[in-house]
């Protein structure tokens, strides 16, 4: 029998998603949760483990520490702004359970594996990058010495053993749709833009894409592609609708789940005898015959990467598209009736007011349904942090407050970090506030009452935490000397 093993998406800041499915790790102005997708496929792989998912399901740290009490080895995933909390918990799990073999995962220990250690007295070893076989291989009695790419301590010092060859057979692993069924409650998962309730998955691993600011692929799955048979998912989830016939939409929650057209044809084909609603990422360069086959197989709603609306800051962060692409990407999709919920990020490198005002320009141009505002975010590991930290525009020690919220922590000539947060706020107001926009919500809301209450929810959460950052805001303006702005130029890239 190999070592009983919880994998762990910790407790950490209330309704904090920041775990083992969050590329952008905080606190949301809505609460919501994806799923821990990689702690899932490890669950799978090992007899009598158990995936324990705390924030959606309201496990607090003392009920944490208890249930670790009757395991003996502990995988836990960590982010960039949760790792304070989580060594501190890990540390107490240690105090209940002085046996327990404790393995942090995740982006910042893959890119920070010594500091981490060094940091996290509790925690034994680290494994960098893809964990799935590492970790199953430790429960089943390898020594850390065997086990490729893997950091421990040794003699007083961090060894790091070899890197893990990517995994390229994504088929050999388990269905992460068993393992939701049998340790998850699905019920407990929202975000805002899906119906509800969803479950999430992938089909692919890696990402192509050279974005600079993108965690996963400069950190954890790499660049290099890798896809499941067509079969494989169809088969999941067939399965799928089987476990659980009250939710009502998939959504794949891949990297870029339709960068080749050929495979998401296939796909597709073998999706619509399912009679699913499923959504997915996707980026502009789709053209209209692929999106024409994911509408006639059950695909609703794209999650788009638009980032900005100024030609130069999508070159800046080699994003691979351009604002004409993006346009007519939207007219497409939105002719053949598919929703898009668009993504922007206001603080990347070559911003300036103007920008952050083209940028809002554009969305409202663009006018699709739902948007998420973000304010750049620079990981270890990623193209960006070395960007900013080069040139010293990091400014703020955390990237989240004391509520795990975002905080704009680089900043540019003439245009500060405080302005950066505040331009977040802005765009949401002049986005969502339109008559258009209003209408549009008013409209969903009239024709479904479970849709109507989950609105009215999300809207007196969204507007809590907005009357609090513009509280947040008046009083620095108060403390704060008057002075003239400097002249602002673009940052040069």
């Amino acid at each position: 029998m190999p070592l009983k093993t919880l994998f762990l998406n910790p407790p950490s800041f209330e309704n904090f998603d920041g775990g083992a499915g969050s590329r952008w790790p905080a606190t949301r102005e809505i609460e919501s949760y994806w799923y821990p997708v990689w702690l899932a496929y490890p669950a799978g792989m090992l007899e009598g483990a158990r995936l324990l998912d705390a924030p959606p399901h309201y496990v607090s740290a003392e009920e944490t520490i208890n249930i670790a009490k009757e395991y003996a080895f502990l995988v836990l995933y960590t982010s960039t702004p949760g790792f304070p909390g989580d060594i501190r918990l890990a540390q107490k799990i240690r105090d209940a359970n002085p046996k327990i073999k404790i393995c942090f995962v995740g982006p910042h220990v893959t890119v920070l594996p010594e500091k981490c250690l060094q940091d996290g007295a509790a925690i034994d070893f680290v494994v960098r990058k893809e964990f799935d076989y590492a970790v199953k291989e430790f429960a089943e009695g390898m020594p850390v010495e065997n086990i490729l790419g893997v950091s421990y301590r040794k003699n007083g010092a961090v060894a790091h053993n070899a890197d893990r060859p990517q995994l390229q057979d994504l088929d050999s692993l388990p269905h992460v749709t068993d393992v939701y069924h049998r340790d998850l409650d699905v019920r407990r998962y929202n975000v805002p833009f899906l119906l509800n309730p969803y479950v999430s998955l992938y089909t692919t691993r890696g990402c192509p894409a050279q974005c600079t600011f993108c965690l996963w692929p400069q950190t954890t799955s790499g660049h290099a592609w890798r896809k499941r048979s067509t079969d494989d998912v169809a088969a999941e989830m067939a399965k799928a609708k089987e476990y659980w016939p009250y939710v009502r939409e998939f959504f794949f929650d891949d990297d870029t789940f339709n960068i080749q057209k050929a495979r998401t044809v296939e796909l597709c084909a073998k999706l619509k005898p399912l009679g699913l609603t499923w959504s997915c990422t996707s980026r502009v360069t789709t053209d209209y015959e692929t999106l024409k086959a994911m509408k006639e197989s059950g695909c609703r709603l794209l999650i788009v990467g638009y980032e900005s609306g100024d030609p130069q800051i999508l070159k800046n962060i080699k994003k691979g598209a351009t604002i004409d692409r993006a346009r007519q990407f939207t007219k497409d999709a939105h002719k053949l009736g598919l929703v898009i919920h668009g993504d922007f990020i206001l603080g990347l490198p070559g911003e300036t007011r103007e920008t952050i005002q083209n940028t809002i320009a554009f969305a409202k141009e663009l006018d699709v349904e739902t948007i998420q505002v973000s304010v750049a975010h620079a990981y270890p590991g990623t193209e960006l942090f070395d960007f900013a930290v080069k040139n010293k525009f990091m400014v703020n020690g955390s990237m989240v407050d004391e509520g795990g919220h975002q905080l704009a922590h680089i900043e540019y000539p003439g245009l500060p970090a405080d302005e950066i947060l505040h331009s977040v706020h802005q765009f949401y107001d002049e986005y969502y506030f339109r008559p258009k926009a209003v209408f549009r919500i008013l409209r969903k809301s009239m024709f479904n009452s479970d849709d109507r209450k989950r609105l009215y929810k999300e809207a007196k959460t969204f507007l809590k935490v907005r009357a609090s950052r513009n509280k947040m805001f008046k009083d620095k303006d108060k403390v704060k000397p008057a002075a003239a702005p400097p002249p602002q130029e673009p940052v040069q890239v």
